[in-house]
């Protein structure tokens, strides 16, 4: 107990408090943006914008070729307060043009795929701007981290929320569909100018830093690339009910089921995000490591006890809250809550103690492993058991992934030396 009361404490010091409020707060607005848009704009016209969209946040994290991934590890890893504003100018600058070209790029590609709404491409290239907008608005949040300041990088979370929910009522109110996509293009670009001048950056010239070889660009592709697999990991769920059990109804019921599980994830990520650039500095204290390892497992075990506790006794409770058609499928929802304990136990820490080291490629293979697993798993349990086969995949896929980071990074682990 004593552990977990002082892991907390650690977190709250901090700043975790201001990470796991604007997290809450980030995902309530994002949600109430999503039903503003839905009560202003002509449902087919929101489903085009939303099938573009869905496209691009599949190439998003590429942005800058992934750097941003690179500048918090590599960051992190650097003492020197001007080396790190070096590395933040040149992340910025390369990264800029890195994401100019694949928008060209994507646009391109765009135009000669035929898609089956009218007016997707036009959505579809606007919004790949959110490339660059995003990119400039994550390597901006990493610098505060980086500097140690989680309360500003919170407040640019808060704020990002707040603008995109003022700029999704009055473009939808007043453009319709395309304010909406403008709304999703223009908010982070518009919250990393509010915020950029807080960085209080006082280098002018940009030097490259002999951290910034190969591997460094390596690292961000992967961080890129790990991000798209992930996405793809949890997508399939929903395309492989729908296409085996040929029933739009159930692709419904397993989404809205899902919906609870997954967004509880948004607690560990709080506690990552805040703790990650703290660890990656003391990276090679293996004795530190092994108690933040101890303190973390046993902290979000309590929490996963609890949650599944809950989750077991009033699962039909809950599931009311989208009605008494999804009641008959409690057990599938608390199969999902097993699944989610274990990225709270293991995934969530050990994959992104695998960045730490250097080794985020492995992440991307854990995924790649689990996405051929579950289509062959889906294949056989969907026609089987339903939607509760494609629970069963997910939930065994969570543990599996999870356990392998952690296999993964204890092996690794001892391999790792200052040099790396």
């Amino acid at each position: 107990m004593s552990n977990i009361k002082g892991y907390i404490q650690s977190f709250l010091n901090k700043s975790g408090g201001s990470v796991l409020f604007s997290s809450i707060i980030s995902r309530g607005l994002s949600f109430l943006g999503s039903l503003i848009a839905l009560k202003l704009i002509d449902n087919k016209e929101l489903g085009i914008v939303l099938f573009a969209f869905s496209i691009i946040q599949f190439i998003i994290p590429f942005g800058g070729l992934g750097l941003y991934q690179s500048l918090i590890r590599y960051g992190a890893l650097l003492e020197d307060k001007a080396q790190k504003e070096q590395l933040f100018l040149y992340v910025l600058k390369k990264g800029i043009i890195v994401s100019f070209f694949i928008i060209i790029a994507t646009i391109g590609v765009g135009f000669f795929i035929p898609f089956e709404f009218k007016g997707t491409y036009f959505y579809f290239s606007i919004l790949s701007l959110s490339i660059l907008t995003t990119f400039i608005f994550e390597v901006v949040k990493i610098q505060f981290r980086l500097q140690h300041r989680n309360n500003l990088f919170a407040k640019a979370d808060f704020w990002h929320s707040i603008i995109l929910l003022i700029l999704i009522f009055l473009g939808s109110y007043f453009f319709q569909s395309t304010g909406y996509a403008l709304a999703l293009l223009s908010t982070p670009l518009i919250a990393s100018l509010l915020f950029i001048k807080k960085l209080d950056i006082k280098i002018k010239s940009i030097e490259k830093l002999s951290i910034v070889n190969f591997g460094f660009w390596k690292y961000g592709f992967f961080g890129g690339l790990t991000s798209v697999v992930t996405q793809l990991l949890f997508l399939i769920d929903i395309v492989l009910v729908g296409y085996l059990l040929n029933d739009p109804e159930k692709v419904t019921y397993y989404r809205y089921l899902s919906i609870i599980p997954f967004s509880l994830l948004f607690l560990p990520r709080a506690f990552i995000a805040t703790d990650f650039v703290y660890f990656t500095e003391r990276i090679h204290e293996r004795n530190y490591i092994k108690g933040y390892m101890k303190n973390y497992m046993s902290f979000f075990f309590a929490i996963s006890a609890l949650m599944l506790a809950i989750s077991y006794f009033f699962k039909d409770y809950i599931l009311l809250i989208f009605g008494e058609d999804y009641v008959p499928y409690s057990n599938t929802f608390f199969i999902l809550m097993v699944g989610i304990s274990g990225i709270y136990i293991f995934r969530g820490l050990y994959g992104n103690l695998l960045c730490s080291i250097g080794k985020i490629q492995l992440n991307y293979y854990i995924i790649l492993v689990a996405i051929i697993i579950n289509i062959i798993s889906n294949y056989y349990l969907i026609p089987l058991y339903g939607i509760q086969g494609a629970a069963i995949t997910s939930a065994i896929l969570m543990w599996f992934t999870g356990f392998l980071s952690w296999l993964s990074f204890l092996y690794f682990y001892k391999k790792f030396s200052l040099n790396e």
